[in-house]
């Protein structure tokens, strides 16, 4: 599983660096970063929901 950000929708909201803190995070400029483009097994099912929960929609998952 990889996922990936369009930087032009997201606007940081941080939802996913909350539910998903070890593949998300925000940067000093409020960019969000990932962390683990290649998400870890152990990490998938919080992945998902990060993505699902992005209020912008700027998450995609390639599976």
């Amino acid at each position: 599983m990889r996922v990936r950000v369009d930087p032009l929708v997201c606007e940081a909201n941080a939802v996913c660096a909350g539910l998903a803190p070890e593949v998300f995070d925000l940067d000093d400029e409020d960019v969000l970063q990932i962390l683990t483009p290649d998400v870890p097994p152990q990490e998938q099912d919080r992945v998902r929901h990060a993505v699902r929960s992005c209020p912008k929609a700027a998450l995609t998952l390639d599976e």
